[in-house]
């Protein structure tokens, strides 16, 4: 696989275009940038070296991309970001002229991220193959990324740095499945990740909270989180929210006069119905009763 593997400088053999931008011949660590104008295309792109981001810049395009074996098709513009794992062939279709930033960031500088973030050795990591992903922050990245690259200046080298591990770590918190090293042991989540995510729950028990939620706390796919917390807990991630949803709500009845419509809200239950009925089957008392024994 590694020989099939092309870099960032080789893409234009398979997508032509216009370079508007390149990073420095000295390089820079773990990161390159190049832009391109483009003219409306149908490519089919070889398995890349490096994970890429695709920062939209001008032109308003239905881009319509094939990964593994299926299509997707989204409406793209300019504040608009692409994300492709690496190690992956795609075929890309646009339908009118655009002018794009690609950011490529290598397996290193993502591993080297995600350890410092997490304390733990990495196996892998891979991108959340999205053809429209709705994150600002990393448009704005990669688009200072660019005009370091073409204005530079004292201290170029350090900004790019700090703007790099800005954009990895935005990547690594919500647009990556990452897998950990497994140590040596029960296959069970750390004590330093078990209180990442009790720290997750609490502030965000007002909404709701999927399992891609939970596992991203920590940096895990979800099916590696969900058995690890349970093999932590004793418990499932959907039981130990309901249970802190629970004693949220408990101690607002018994401690204040909030209204239990708020109360239901706070708590993260869907309405005072739901919350009636889950505090009745749990505690065995109506939210009423509940307040009523102060």
């Amino acid at each position: 696989m590694a020989d099939r593997l092309i870099v960032p400088d080789q893409l234009p053999a398979w997508v032509p275009g216009d370079l508007t931008v390149s990073s420095p011949e000295e390089g820079w660590s773990g990161v390159s940038v190049r832009g391109y104008r483009y003219e409306d295309s149908d490519v089919e792109v070889p398995p890349l070296r490096d994970f890429m981001i695709v920062a939209y810049r001008r032109g308003v395009t239905d881009m319509r991309r094939k990964l593994d074996s299926g299509w997707h098709h989204e409406r793209l513009r300019p504040g608009d970001v692409s994300l492709l794992t690496r190690a992956a062939d795609s075929h890309w279709r646009w339908d009118t002229p655009i002018e794009v930033v690609h950011v490529y960031l290598t397996h290193e500088q993502l591993a080297a991220t995600c350890r410092e973030m997490y304390g733990r050795e990495v196996e892998d990591v891979e991108l959340h193959d999205t053809i429209k992903a709705d994150d600002p922050a990393i448009h704005r990245a990669a688009m200072a990324i660019a005009q370091e690259a073409a204005q530079g200046g004292v201290g170029s080298d350090l900004l790019v740095d700090s703007l790099t591990t800005q954009l990895s770590v935005t990547i690594l918190r919500r647009h990556a499945n990452i897998l950990f090293r497994s140590p040596e042991g029960p296959d069970c989540l750390s004590f330093r990740q078990e209180h990442l995510v009790r720290d997750y729950i609490q502030p965000h028990l007002a909404r709701r909270l999927t399992l891609d939620d939970l596992a991203g706390s920590v940096g895990l796919s979800k099916f590696h989180f969900a058995r690890q917390f349970r093999a932590s807990t004793g418990t499932t991630p959907h039981e130990f929210v309901l249970r802190a949803r629970l004693d949220r709500a408990r101690l607002m009845l018994e401690r204040t006069d909030t209204p239990l419509c708020e109360v239901a809200q706070a708590c993260g239950f869907s309405d005072q119905s739901h919350m009636n009925r889950i505090v009745k089957q749990r505690l065995g008392a109506t939210p009423g009763a509940i307040r009523g024994r102060r």
